[in-house]
């Protein structure tokens, strides 16, 4: 893997970065930070059936955050460039990580959102190093605003 960034990678994040300011995905990504928590896959499913807007609004963060992760994945993004900028993807695996192993046995898929499992644990490694006490921090902010909030639907 690269150790430096280059233009590529700028160009890159810069338009990951254009992608997120999307209107639909922006509501999307609101949706998600404010409104989306399932306590499994059975409870997600009985609040966003498929052909709902939250159920699609999901599927369009995830699928974002899975894309992006790939990338950096493969290296055409450096880590450290992208860890830098972002730690959106962590947040979203935080929330879904839960109903990974349920969601992959459904599909039949058991690399479904890898890519997004395997980025946030390099994140997280990285965050240790810089600042240990922050992946703490962030788990009970959302936790705290999970528990705040009435569960919709």
């Amino acid at each position: 893997m690269r150790e430096h960034p280059d233009h590529h990678d700028a160009e890159l994040l810069l338009r990951l970065y254009d992608l997120r300011r999307e209107v639909k995905l922006r509501q999307a990504r609101e949706w998600f930070e404010i409104e989306f928590q399932a306590k499994s896959l059975e409870d997600f499913w009985l609040r966003w059936p498929a052909g709902c807007q939250e159920n699609a609004f999901f599927r369009m963060v995830v699928s974002y955050w899975e894309t992006a992760a790939s990338i950096v994945n493969h290296g055409l993004i450096t880590g450290d460039f992208f860890f830098e900028n972002t730690g959106e993807f962590w947040a979203v695996w935080e929330k879904i990580k839960h109903l990974a192993p349920a969601m992959r046995e459904n599909r039949k898929n058991p690399f479904l959102w890898s890519n997004l499992e395997s980025l946030a644990g390099k994140h997280e490694q990285w965050m240790a190093k810089r600042a240990p006490e922050a992946i703490a921090a962030m788990r009970r902010q959302i936790q705290e605003a999970m528990s705040k909030k009435p569960a919709s639907r």
